[in-house]
Parts: structure tokens; sequence; C-alpha cells
């Protein structure tokens, strides 16, 4: 029997050259090739979209109404297509409430297990507190050993003044005959007397007894009698011995707290009934930060230095004030703010009581609470993130924080590295009702954290946002969710797993693939790893370039086939013929940036030297603190001292050489822009040129037309039926949205006045159609125009069309658009860039230009740090950081650190090993 197989004909989805090609069914397969050759579009476009389509459309109109609707692709045919699922590593959601225990569903399990298996204990004293029915009080009381003599007591005074003899006196009125006070059994005839200034307890005697079998009844009355008095709370004074409290409530006997029932819902920060009052179950507030307040020390409070207060009318509302806590702390109006005392510095901010001064920073939280939301808006740059003060970040009730099960309370267990937490889950153990009740949740639990450890994530905790998560983390979250779901028959397409693993944990993740495949199902996976790629069944190669020069078939086959294959460019790197050779030499290092006692999240108070002038490469396992140490501490705490508004810096004693860094950025793989309207051309920059080139030609000049009129973002020169867009969104219900040519224009974007003006034969609109390389030769007269264009083509994106929307390009075309607007300036020191995983997307041939790019920025003056697990990276580094050994609370310690050969050189470093072997 022939094998199954997806068979594809007449595929034309976005540069797509009528491919035709069959994928075989239930094996590892692995799309390759550069960047913008159409892997993206095969797997998620073609294959994914119209598995999913095809699904979708077989529900009722009125589901599909509710559901995302994907374009069918353009495509003659498709056969043998199964239900699809999509693991991208763009899903990453931005909600501060998604935790990895929340998206894995394993926190929903644990809020059962906590609701039903969970004790009580008092949130101030921690007396350990439970509700207990009447028949269960009486069971305790009846397993005491026969003849043993007890006092039945119900309180009724806790501490409290007043010589309680009203009281007194209408409990002997009603039968009783004693009662205890402060401890001491005492008759009620005649009425005790207390000392009416003095704080006393006072407990009813409402029974004496002797265990025994023949006490029930009369145990069950008097203990009904001693409730009603006691208000559902009890305790049996055993004579000589010791005493037991009992409640029909969950209160706490020595603080009086009443404890709401253990619900699902108490645990639930995404709840009223659970969730922190102060912030709502976020976990953090936000502050007014004084770096971001007064980002420039070295000027005065008169000059400005505080920025809210720049005017000087702001500053004279406050200035007599200010003159008083200034004698009192040593400073004028006049003194910069760099020469403050920290006391000085402290006070000034968050106010002085002896000098009657409010502090920047409660008079601005005041004026944001009753100001109007313009202000609001302006104040809020000055505002940044923090854990909150009430919960510490636990985003519960202490209500629900006072559950435990074992010696954990729900937060404590969230905090756990995940494969912590699985040994913690192993070890409980339950007895009698409880047993039943933990057994089918314990299996749960046990089985979607160990679907976790399998795909490499035994480092996270459950508490993690997922906002902190790289994209490669995310998505083999979601695929640890299908490995648990059993399905069978299904094509999963995933987009580079891999990103975010360290050589040494690819195996276990290959591991999960294979199982997944195993099963009966279809793994199509865009990948750029070597090893996934040498580990694949089938392997689809699209090129030989990208954009308009990709969209072929290079080759289809075993991995075998395309090592022999001579027009395979991923088939030249894996046999040799193609290499990234490292530098010939290593930058000295000159100056040096030191990070003192970092502590941020599993880091071991670690002090860093940061060469500066040099390419620095930050590496280790997964989870082994990279970006706690690059991102979290480094890049937050120079970021903030340069007045840019960042959240959560880590926790650092220190920074030595903050004065050598005059300018950081962050250079990452989001979008250069979230409409069409964003484009390579108006990002670099070159727009602007190119419409001051239109605006100055001869017809131009003649009709009064400026740069502005050939600007497709505002009126005046676009083409108002389509508004600049070039095409007009029509809703279509339970129908996917229709994008329809703007008639009028012809999608040109433009009204005609404006197409009207040409440049050597072109339009406006024409001119954006170009490619980068063809825009560079048609404006070969414009030397600051063709040098930023002639960047572009350094970074390789030659390919790229000037007008193409942003929302088409990948993150690492997004990245290099980036980087080549860094390169374009004539020289960068003082500069610090920060790049986290700049390979994502990127093939083994433009790794090799990225590397180029990043040595360029380094020769410009600049300093590149970069978090990075490739090792041809690594390799072409002048410096490398190698943190480990291992990930979570086994990470956190630097193992190694000096030029690449001294890293391949040290036995402890596990990216040491593998720069061995990979020689």
């Amino acid at each position: 029997m022939a094998e199954s197989v997806i068979h594809i004909e007449g595929a034309r989805h976005h540069n797509l050259k009528n491919l035709s090609l069959d994928i075989p069914r239930d094996k590892l397969v692995v799309v390759c090739g550069p960047s913008g050759s159409g892997k993206s579009t095969l797997a998620f476009d073609i294959i994914y979209a119209e598995g999913q389509r095809r699904y979708v459309e077989s529900l009722s109109a009125y589901a599909r109404q509710f559901l995302p609707q994907l374009d069918k692709p353009q495509v003659d045919k498709i056969d043998g297509l199964s239900p699809a699922i999509s693991l991208e590593q763009q899903t990453l959601t931005r909600n501060p409430r998604s935790t990895v225990g929340t998206v894995t569903e394993v926190y929903d399990y644990l809020r059962v297990f906590y609701a039903r298996l969970g004790r009580m204990s008092c949130p101030k004293c921690g007396q350990a507190i439970e509700a207990r029915s009447q028949d269960e009080i009486i069971d305790s009381v009846l397993s005491l050993p026969e003849k043993t003599r007890f006092l039945l007591l119900a309180p009724l005074v806790e501490n409290q003044k007043g010589t309680q003899q009203d009281l007194m006196r209408k409990l002997k009125g009603q039968g009783f005959v004693r009662v205890r006070v402060d401890g001491t059994v005492t008759p009620l005839d005649p009425l005790p007397e207390i000392t009416k200034n003095q704080r006393h307890t006072l407990e009813l005697v409402v029974d004496r007894l002797v265990a025994g079998p023949d006490i029930r009844n009369r145990l069950a009355d008097s203990l009904e009698l001693a409730l009603k008095h006691g208000k559902g709370r009890i305790s049996i004074q055993i004579v000589d011995g010791p005493e037991m409290v009992f409640s029909t409530t969950s209160v706490c006997t020595q603080c009086d707290i009443s404890l709401p029932p253990l619900t699902p819902q108490l645990f639930s920060f995404n709840s009223p009934q659970g969730a922190c009052p102060t912030c709502s179950g976020i976990g953090s507030v936000e502050y007014f930060e004084p770096d971001l307040l007064a980002p420039n020390k070295g000027l005065s409070l008169r000059q400005g230095g505080v920025i809210p207060w720049r005017k000087p009318a702001a500053l004279a509302r406050y200035e007599e004030s200010l003159h008083q806590l200034g004698k009192q702390h040593g400073f004028t109006l006049d003194t910069p703010l760099a020469e403050l005392s920290p006391a000085a510095w402290d006070a000034l901010f968050q106010g002085d009581v002896k000098a009657s001064w409010e502090g920047v920073v409660p008079l601005l939280d005041r004026g944001h609470q009753v100001l109007g939301p313009v202000w609001r808006d302006e104040l809020s740059r000055f505002r940044q993130n923090r854990p909150c003060p009430t919960c510490e970040g636990a985003r519960l009730k202490p209500e629900a924080l006072a559950a435990r099960v074992g010696n954990l309370n729900i937060f404590e267990f969230c905090s756990l590295p995940v494969v912590r937490a699985l040994e913690w889950l192993r070890e409980q153990s339950f007895a009698g009702q409880q047993e039943f009740i933990a057994g089918p949740l314990l299996k749960e639990l046990t089985h979607r954290l160990d679907f976790l450890v399998r795909v490499g994530l035994d480092y996270l905790s459950l508490a993690r946002t997922m906002s902190t998560l790289s994209g490669g983390e995310a998505q083999r979250i979601r695929l640890a969710g299908q490995l648990g779901s059993g399905l069978v028959g299904v094509t999963y397409v995933l987009d580079e797993p891999s990103i975010g693993l360290h050589p040494r944990d690819n195996a276990r993740l290959l591991a999960s693939l294979r199982d997944l495949q195993s099963r009966g199902n279809t793994v199509l996976v865009v990948e750029h790893d070597e090893a996934t790629i040498r580990a694949a069944d089938h392997v689809l190669e699209l090129g030989p370039g990208s954009g308009a020069l990709g969209g072929h078939l290079v080759f289809g086959g075993k991995v075998e086939g395309m090592l022999g294959h001579p027009d395979s460019l991923t088939g030249k790197y894996l046999r040799g013929d193609l290499v990234i050779h490292p530098p010939e030499r290593r930058r000295p290092a000159e100056n040096v940036l030191v990070l003192r006692g970092v502590r941020t999240n599993n880091l071991q108070n670690l002090d860093c030297t940061i060469p500066l002038k040099s390419l620095v490469c930050v590496t280790g396992v997964s989870g082994s603190g990279k970006s706690s140490l690059v991102v979290d501490s480094l890049y937050k705490h120079i970021a903030l001292a340069q007045g840019i508004k960042v959240d959560s810096p880590g926790k650092i004693s220190g920074i030595e050489g903050l004065e050598l860094v005059e300018k950081i950025i962050a250079i990452d793989q989001t979008p250069i822009g979230r409409t069409p309207r964003s484009n390579p051309a108006t990002y670099t920059k070159v727009f602007d040129e190119i419409r001051k080139i239109f605006a100055t030609t001869i017809e131009s000049r003649k009709r009064g037309y400026t740069p502005g009129r050939f600007s497709f973002n505002v009126s005046g020169g676009r083409c108002e039926a389509c508004q600049g867009d070039g095409q007009i969104r029509v809703e279509m219900h339970f129908l996917p949205d229709v994008f329809v040519t703007c008639e009028v224009c012809n999608g040109q974007r433009y009204n005609r006045e404006t197409l009207g003006i040409e440049y050597k034969g072109l339009n406006i609109a024409q001119v954006l159609d170009l490619t980068v390389a063809e825009a560079r030769q048609f404006f070969t007269n414009y030397t600051a125009l063709e040098r930023r264009l002639e960047v572009l083509q350094e970074v390789g994106l030659e390919y790229l069309r000037l007008g193409q929307p942003a929302t088409t390009l990948s993150g690492g075309e997004a990245q290099r658009i980036k980087i080549s607007r860094e390169l374009g300036k004539r020289s960068l020191p003082g500069a610090l860039y920060i790049l986290d995983e700049p390979t994502t997307g990127l093939h083994m041939h433009e790794t090799g230009k990225l590397i180029q790019v990043l040595q360029k920025l380094v020769d410009k003056g600049a300093s590149v740090v970069v978090i990075e697990h490739n090792l041809d990276v690594v390799r072409a580094a002048d410096y490398v950081i190698d943190l480990g050994p291992g990930g979570g609370e086994a990470g956190g310690r630097i193992v190694a650190m000096g030029t690449p050969e001294e890293i391949q050189a040290n036995p402890k470093s596990a990216t040491g090993r593998f720069l061995r072997e990979s020689h």
C-alpha cells in the first residue's frame, strides 16, 4: 500500500512559486531554509490554516461567528489533510494574570487539591484551625481513655476589661454553678469579684464528666448547650492534663479571626473571593520611582531636576516647605541632586515628619488619584511596578495563604521549580477519607508536571508570569499540554521549538516530538537547529534565497539525500562545505562594567565583570539565569539610571563603571509596527528621504507639493477611499474578513495627482514596490539614502520591498531592520546593545551575516552583550560568561568566564563541552 501523504498542488500563497509536493504523514518532518524563503507560509498559512479552516467549516454558522477565521490559502489542491494544531512561539500572552500554572491548567487542579485537603492555620498566630461537626467532637472526646476526668467549657469573654457581673448573674439564674476566671474554676454563688480595669478571660463550666462508653447522651446534651453559649466554640480541660479546643466554625480562638470555608474560588487570584485586595490578584502595584522622576542628578531642584516640577510655577507652590527641608538636611534649591546625602534624597522624595514635608512621591500619589486622565497619563511614565506590599507577590488573600497541605501553602508550592514540586507531591501521604480524595488529584498533578519536565522546563515555577518567558518556553509549555492530551491522527505544526534550549537539552525536546509522532501524528517543525534537522524522518528545504528569491522547493526527502544535494544551502553547512569562521583575534578588555551582588531570581549573589567595546556572549543551560543577569539586572538598572521606564528591576548591590555607558539599547524581535502602514522604509527613515526627493522634482515645485504630500498616513496625497491602506476590509461575520483591493487607487495608496509625480520614470507607489537592492541602484546619486539602503543589504535584507507591511515580516527580519538603523550611525561610542537570542529564525547562512553585523557595531565603538545558545555566535565572541551548572535552583552561578577558547578548555562548562565536540 502506498505511503499516506499530504498532497499539495499549485501553492502560490505569499512568495511560494506554484509549489507541488508530498509530505509524508505520521512522520517527523522538518521545514528549513533561509529566512523569508516561505517556510512559515507553507507550514502555517497553508497546512495549518487549511486544516483548521476545514474543521471550522464543519461547525454551524452560529458557532463559526465566535471562532477566529483563517483565510483560505492560495493553492489549487490539498489532499490527505488531517485536523491541525498550531504551536507557535509568537502566541506569548501579555496578560499579567497568566502564569505557567494557569496556562497548563495545573493551577485549576491545585485549587481543588488545597480546597479539599488543606488545613487552615491562623494568619496572625499560626495556630491550626479546623472546623469540626458536633458528632466529630463527641467522637474525639469519647476516644479519651476511660475514667479520664474533664471539664466541658464554653468561652464567654476573652481578654476584656469589666466586672462581668451582669453576665454572671444571668448565668446563675439559668442554673449554672461554676465559671473559670483566668484559668481558675470559681463557684457562681457568691458571684466572684473581678477587677474592673484589668483584662480577664471568662469561661462557663457547662459540665464535669468522666470518660466512658455510657456518657454519650449526657455529653451530647451538654455539648449542644456549650456550643450555644460559646458561639460554636468549646474546650475540653482534662483534669491535671492538657486542654483541647474545638470549633464548629473556622475561627482562631487566640486572635478571634474567622476564616472562610475552603473552596476552589478562595485560591483563585482571578476571583474576588481569593484575590489580594491591594493588587487585585496581579501580584504587583505601581509606584512613583524617584530615579524616573529625577533622571539627571546633575540638575538642582530650581533647574528642573524633578521632571514634574520643571515649570517654575509648579516648584513655587512648595518652595517654602523645601527651604525648611533643606535647612534640616543641608541642601538648597540650587544644590545638584547628585550632592544630596542618602537621607536627604529619601526625605525629599518620601517625606519628613520633623520638617513637615509630605514628600514628592506622596504628593504625586495624591494628585494621581484626584486629577484628570490627561494628567494621569502624563504621570504614568514615572511609575513602574514592584511586588505588592500586602501579599508580597503571592496574589492571594491572607485567608487563602493560611491553608496548608503538609508544610506548604499554595503560593509556596507554586514557587517551587517544577522538578521540586513533583518530588514534593510524590512524598505526600494521606489516610482514610483523604486518601480517596487525594488519589485522582495527585494523579492529574503529577501527570501534567511530568510533561513539563519532559520538554525541558523543569526549572520553571508554576507562579512564573507568562510574559517573562521566551517564545520557545511558551511554545514548549503548549507542547507539554499536547503530550498530555493523547490525541492521534493530528498534524502538529511547530515554529522553532528549540528556541531558548541549550544544546544539552535538545535530546529531551526531540524525545517529546518523537512521542507525539509515534502515537500516529504528523509533526511538522519549522526549524534551523542542526540536531533537529539531522533527527528528521523527512526534510523540506525551501529557497534558494529569501523573499522574491525564495518560494521554490530546493529539496524534499531524507536527510542523507540533502547532504549530497549540490543546490542545498543547508546541506552545504551540514556536510562542512560552508563554515562560519571565528574571528582571527579577540578584542582585549579596555574598560569594564562590574555588577555587584546580583540576587535577581535564582542568581546566587554574583559579582560579574562585563568588558566594554567587545562582543560579550552570555551562555548557559535553560533556566541558569541568563535573562535574569542580562535583561533584569544589567539592562533594567542602567536603563533606570538613564530615566527609561522599566518594570521590576532585579536585585543588585551596585554597578561600577556606569558612567562609561552613555546609551543603552535593547534590540529584540518584536515587530517594527503592528499595522500594515509600518514598513522598512518608514522605520529606517528611508521614506523621509524619498519623500523629500519627490518634493524637489520640477513638477512638485510647480504644484507646491511638500514631502507631506507623499505620505500615505496623512490626508492630502493619499487615497481617501482606503485612507492610504491600499485595501478595504469587509466584515463577513461568521466567514473570515475579506480584504479587497481599493478600486479607486488599485492598491497604490495614493490619489491620481500624487501618482502623477515621477522621479526617473517611477511614481512614489512604484518606488515603494522596489526591493532594497533595486532601490540602492535607483538612488545612487543620494549618498545618505544609498548608505541607509546599503546597511539594509549588509544585514542580509536586500530582498525586502521598501513598502512591505511590517505585519508580514518575521521576527528575525524585524530585528535586523532595527540593527540596520543603529549601524547607519557613524560612530557609537558609549552605546551598549542588549540582544536576547538574535539567531531566532535565522538560517546558518544568515547567522554568519548577523555575526558580521554585530562585529561592525563593536568596530564603531559600541559594546554588545548577547544571550545566545548558537555555538557559532559563542565562538565569534570576544568574551563569554557561562552560567549554570543547572537550571532553576541548580543554576545562578558563573561556571566559567573568558575567551571561547578558555570556555572550551574548562571541564566544568556544559557549553565548553559542546564547543569541543562541534569543533
